[in-house]
């Protein structure tokens, strides 16, 4: 199947793309030559190959979601620019 100078220009479109003549001729080569590509990869017996969810091992390096106490008032604002007794202070953004 091949892309050709309409089907380019249409998605070019939705995508609120302008291409000059030139740009529709390279990119219609580009994709014919990425699903040529793609048909030579389906002519690959892949019966035997397991599903991967990832190309490769990925190890969690998150943290146990434990339960822990809260950041305490104080340790809060202790690193706050600008802060009361109570409440960080920021700049006004309504007038």
């Amino acid at each position: 199947m091949a892309v050709t100078d309409k089907e380019v220009s249409h998605v070019a479109n939705l995508a609120r793309l302008q291409l000059s003549d030139e740009d529709i001729q390279q990119i219609k080569m580009d994709m014919n030559q990425i699903l040529d590509y793609i048909e030579t990869l389906d002519e690959l017996d892949t019966s035997d190959v397991e599903p991967l969810d990832h190309v490769i091992d990925l190890d969690s390096k998150l943290r146990k979601d434990e339960a822990r106490d809260p950041l305490s008032h104080e340790d809060a604002l202790r690193n706050a620019t600008d802060a009361d007794s109570d409440y960080f202070r920021v700049p006004r953004v309504i007038d």
